[in-house]
This record gives structure tokens, sequence and C-alpha cells, in this order.
């Protein structure tokens, strides 16, 4: 398994280290100050043009890159390649008498490692990945090329002693990174329309032309190249925690369909023992290497991936840790811990080979914990050998063997309802409970996601709720970070779907840290945050705690900039806010008339609706709101939505229409008493 985020983050080069940096002196045991020798200038600026010119030739070194983003990749190396001869001319001394060059060779130096890692990522990325999210991905690329032209337009190169070749070639760069800027690299549209296509037809046979196209172009045609894609993909995963795209699903079902089409264009070589006379005893398909325990050299029937991202069948690398070995049996690496992280994309592609091949695909093992399989479920529907070692890292791992393990359920559980359902009878949610209180905030986000994806099984709810989960996630939602505190807000909402946990999640306290996070939140965690707190507001009791919280302000706020994504929540909060006496108070101390004409005048049909609903609570006690109302032209807009909106916007628009009637009545009379 690759590093944890919070690993690769303290080894990124983006923060200034490097493989090549030395360590301090260590300087404990001398008696008097070393004596230092001062470098002249030529010798500093010759090492770091130095340091740049390695990390130029790295770039030069990697291999031409495949899949979707080759020809950004190529241009990008061809590129830096032409920065070789500026960097060769200054550590030759073409940098004399120019005090300010070693920043600026530092910037270059900086900018050529953004380059190398982004090269690097996408050579040992996912292509599948790259060709659904080619957009994020081409801003990386924009990315670098602003900083390498930046780096390269504040460079003094004219003013160095060089050839005018070298100034040449310096410009042309520089003009070639500054045109990389503003292009806009058209997308592939039969591409994108393939891989919609094969998406379409999930479930059915996809047509090999599209599956051919499709693997030329991303170059995955060969199963040594289903196999290192199905390592990416899986690494993705793993390095996102096991949640990292909302597009999952479809790039899993694109590889199965891929490997299906590439063992069916290129069919697996077949070996055959004869008999002594010559005649064929047996035919069985060749198990590709990839597919064997490196241990056994057996079919791997549970694969799981180690420390150093090497595959071992599980029983095989557990029988070798538990001899007390440390190091990985195929590189000789220390292993950085002893977690097994199952490979179940390789895994599915075992199986398929397995039935493509007319061999019984590998049975996982019944479970070995007291916790029995339910009528839900069968032992033969849950990968039981896995869940329990997970288990065994879950309840008295390391900190680290925990996250990992966490990471791990939040994954199985997202998958399928059988995985909620076997975790759940493994005994997972409470020791997942007692996680919430970790002092890890990684650990944090992958319990409280597990715990999300697992509350969507129904009888999980009661599970979580009993095993005192609430508070928990009640204060997780208030000093987690902030994916913990989105997914703490969406786990909250699944599980006040019961009613009667709609009163705990209140008496808990989480209306003050969802209306935070509805203020404070990413785009998403303020929708998490919205669908809670109108959820909860169905119990009267939280109406009243999220009007003393102080919500009404915030969402008047909403109402107030079009912009921000989020009146369709506002209004629907305020809706059920307005119901109840402190909030219809609250709501029209808050002066919404103008915004609601607004919305009823230009809104979709639903915001009308609730706009309505609002101004009807809040106008039907107030004749001066009501007067507010109308002298914003509101009677027309209410007519057309009593002709045409929803049943409820009809009534609602109806009774303001007679409110406004009587307050037409009412000034008619006050006018005659006037003139009588």
């Amino acid at each position: 398994m690759s590093s944890t985020a919070e690993e690769d983050a303290m080894s990124s080069p983006l923060l200034g280290t490097s493989a090549t940096s030395s360590p301090p002196p260590d300087t404990s045991a001398t008696s008097s100050p070393p004596r230092v020798s001062v470098p002249d200038a030529t010798s500093i600026y010759a090492s770091v043009a130095d340091e740049a010119a390695r990390v130029v030739s790295e770039i030069s070194g990697l291999p031409e890159s495949r899949g979707p983003l080759r020809r950004l990749c190529g241009d990008l190396i061809r590129r830096v390649r032409l920065l070789s001869p500026l960097l060769d001319e200054i550590r030759d001394g073409g940098g004399d008498g120019f005090p300010d060059l070693v920043d600026c060779l530092d910037s270059v130096h900086d900018a050529l490692v953004c380059a190398r890692d982004v090269l690097r990522s996408v050579n040992d990325g996912s292509k599948i990945h790259q060709a659904y999210r080619r957009e994020a991905i081409l801003s990386e690329f924009t990315r670098v090329n602003e900083q390498m032209e930046k780096v390269l337009s504040e460079f003094p190169y004219k003013e160095l002693p060089m050839s005018e070749e070298v100034h040449e070639q310096v410009e042309l760069v520089q003009l070639q990174f500054q045109r990389a800027i503003g292009k806009i690299d058209s997308p592939d549209v039969l591409l994108i329309h393939d891989l919609a296509a094969v998406w379409v037809q999930n479930d059915k046979q996809t047509d090999p032309t599209i599956l051919k196209r499709i693997s030329e172009k991303l170059q995955l045609k060969s199963l040594d190249d289903m196999k290192k894609e199905s390592v990416a993909l899986h690494e993705l995963v793993i390095s996102s925690g096991g949640d990292p795209d909302d597009r999952l699903e479809e790039m899993s079902s694109l590889l199965r369909k891929l490997k299906d089409f590439v063992v069916t264009e290129n069919p697996v070589a077949e070996t055959s023992t004869t008999s002594k006379s010559g005649s064929v005893k047996h035919r069985s398909p060749v198990i590709p290497d990839e597919f064997r325990c490196p241990i056994s050299l057996e079919l791997m029937q549970d694969p799981v991936i180690v420390s150093t991202g090497q595959t071992y069948e599980r029983s095989c690398i557990q029988k070798w840790l538990d001899a007390g070995h440390k190091t990985c049996p195929k590189t000789q690496q220390n292993l950085t811990h002893t977690a097994l992280t199952p490979n179940f994309i390789l895994k599915s592609l075992i199986s398929q080979w397995c039935e493509s091949n007319g061999i019984e695909p590998p049975k996982p093992k019944p479970p070995s914990r007291d916790k029995k399989p339910g009528k839900h479920t069968s032992s033969s529907d849950c990968d039981w050998t896995g869940i329990n070692s997970i288990m065994t890292r879950l309840e008295s791992g390391t900190q680290e063997e925990q996250r990992s393990a966490a990471g791990e359920l939040r994954l199985l559980a997202k998958r399928n309802a059988n995985n909620r359902v076997c975790i759940a009878e493994a005994g997972a949610i409470p020791l997942l409970v007692k996680l919430l209180s970790s002092p890890d905030l990684r650990t944090q986000e992958h319990t409280v996601t597990a715990l999300l994806n697992l509350s969507i099984y129904e009888n999980n709810k009661a599970i979580i709720v009993e095993s005192g989960a609430i508070p928990k996630i009640v204060q997780v939602l208030k000093t987690g970070s902030m994916e913990a505190r989105e997914n703490a807000a969406a786990t909250l909402f699944s599980l006040s779907v019961v009613d009667q946990n709609k009163v705990a999640i209140g008496e808990a306290g989480a209306i003050p840290p969802l209306i935070d996070l509805l203020c404070q939140g990413s785009p998403r965690g303020k929708k998490d945050a919205a669908t809670a707190i109108f959820n909860l507001c169905i119990f009267q009791g939280n109406k009243i705690r999220a009007v003393k919280a102080g919500i009404v302000s915030h969402l008047m706020g909403f109402l107030g900039d079009p912009t921000g994504g989020m009146i369709d929540e506002a209004l629907a909060i305020l809706a059920i806010l307005a119901s109840n006496q402190d909030g219809k108070i609250a709501v029209s101390q808050a002066e919404p008339v103008p915004y609601l004409v607004e919305v009823m005048k230009t809104g979709s049909p639903r915001n009308k609706e609730n706009a309505a609903a609002i101004l009807w609570s809040v106008c039907a006690g107030d004749m001066g709101l009501a007067q507010a109302m109308k002298d914003m032209g509101a009677t027309e807009v209410l007519k057309e939505l009593a002709e045409n909106g929803s049943d409820r916007a009809k009534r609602k628009a109806g009774s303001l229409l007679e409110l406004i009637q009587q307050l037409d009545v009412q000034i008619g009379e006050d006018e005659s008493s006037v003139v009588t």
C-alpha cells in the first residue's frame, strides 16, 4: 500500500525538501565550533544550477508517456529539455557578477520539481481516471506552465555573459510556456462519447469497436497494461482513503470490460501435457504471473498489498509476518507497517480471468469470529477473511493500523449492501464509534465516513445510535477536519431519518455546529449541513434551537446572494422554520419580503412554492408586511402562481391574494372614513 497522505506531505519536494538534501551537522560532541570555509559565488551558482540540471535530467529520462495525456506530457518534457544549455553555461561560470542569480535559480529548480511531480503522477497514474477527470488534470499542467513562464520571465538570462544561441533558446522556451497557458487543449469528443456509451450499456454487451478505440487511446492493450492499470486505480483508492471519485463505479466497470476485451483479443497461451505416445491428455490456461503469489507461485485467492506496494496471497504473507519477518519477501525492503490492504481490483480481475477460462473462481473462507451471517447474507457473499483481518487491526492495532483498517471499512461499506450487513455483523460498528475520539484527524475522517456508509442500511442505524455514536459524531462536527465535519453532517442526516433520532441529535448540540458548517463549509459541506438541518427541524424542538442559534440571518444572506448556490436550501429551511411561532417571528424581523417576492418572480417552481409559503406565514398576522408585499408588485405573480403552480403553491398564492383583497378593502374603508 502507498504511504498515507500525511506521510506524503512530510516528504513532498514541494515543501522544499529533496532526496539529496544533507542532514544538519551533529555538533553535540564537539568542544569548539567547526571551521567553515565560505564558498565563492561561482561555486554557489554552479551548485544550484547543478541541482536544477539534475531535475531536468530526471524529466528527460522519464519513459514515454502513455494514455490520454501523452501529448501534453511530451510537450512539457520537450520544453524542459531546452533549458539544459542555460544551466550548463551557468555551471561553467556564466553567472559571475549577478548576486540575485541564486534566488532565480532556486525558483527555476522549484518549478522544475513541480513539473517532474506532475509528469510522474501522470506516468504512474490510472489512464482511465485521467480520461474521466481530464479537465482537473489539465489544470495541473496549466499551473506548471504558469509557474515555468513566470520564473523564466523573471530570470536575467539576457544579462548573463552567454552565447546568443542560448539567449534565443531560453526566450523561445519562455514564449512556448506562455502560449501553452492560453492554449485550450481540445477534448477528444469521440473518447468522451465512447466512455459515456460504455456506462449507458453497463449491463449489456458493449460494442467491441468502442472498446477497441478506448483501449488504443488509453494504450491499455495487453494484460500487463491491465495489471498496471488495476494497481494504479487501486492506489488511487487507497491514497484517497477509499473515496477517490464519485465515478469510481464507472471506472471499475470500464476496467472490467477492457480486461475482458484484451483477453478476448489476446487469448492466454495454453500449455499441454502429453502422454508418452504424444496424445494430449490435458489442456489448461497458463496463469498470468501477476495473478500468482510471489511466495507460493499459486493463483491468488485473497490478494493483499503490503506497505511496499507488492501484492501477496493473504495466508502466505501472514505466515511470513507471523514468523517475525519485517521485510517484503520480493523486494527485501523494510515494511513500514504490517497492515494488509485487500487488492479488490486485482481480485476482481482474477475472478474474471477464471470465469473466462472455465476455472472455478476462488471462494472466500467462512467467518471465523463469533458473529454469524444473518438472514440477508450468506458466507459466500462477503470476504470474511478480509473483514476478520481488518477487525483485528481495528480492535488492537497501532494507530496507523487502525487508520488503515478504518479506511478499508470505509471503502468496503461504500461498495455494496452485502458488505454493510457483513461489517455490522462482524461487530465493527462499536469499534468504529470508539475510534471517533481518535486524536488522528485522518482516522476520524475514515471512521465517520465508514459509519456514514454503514448507516445507508436501515438496520445499522439503530446499532450506530445504541453504540453511543451521536455525541461523538457531534464532537467530530465541531472539531474535526473539514472533510470529517462534512461527512459527520451527512451521517447525522442519515441517522435523523428515524424520528426518535431527531430528538437525540438536537439534544446532543448538533444544531450550532451544523450552522457553522452551513456558513463556512465547502459547497458540498454547505449542502450536507443544510440537508441535516432541514431534516432535524421537522421536530419542533429543533426549530427553536435553530432559531436561537441565529440561523435565520444566515439563510437571509443566502437569499441575497444568487451566485452562492444555496437559495433552494435556504427557502426550504425558512419554510419549515416559519411554521413555528418562534421561527415566524425571527423570519418576520429579518425583512424577508423583497427577497421572497423576487423569488416568486424569477425562481424555480419549487422555490416559488416555498417563497409563497413563507410569505403566507409571516404576512397573515402582519398587515404591514402584507402591504410591503403588495407594494413590491406581488399581485400579478401570485395570480400566475395561483393558476399554474403546484397544489400547495396554488393554496398559498390564493390565501395571499385574499389577504391583499382584505388589505384593499381596509384601505378603502379608511379612506371613506377620512372623507366623511
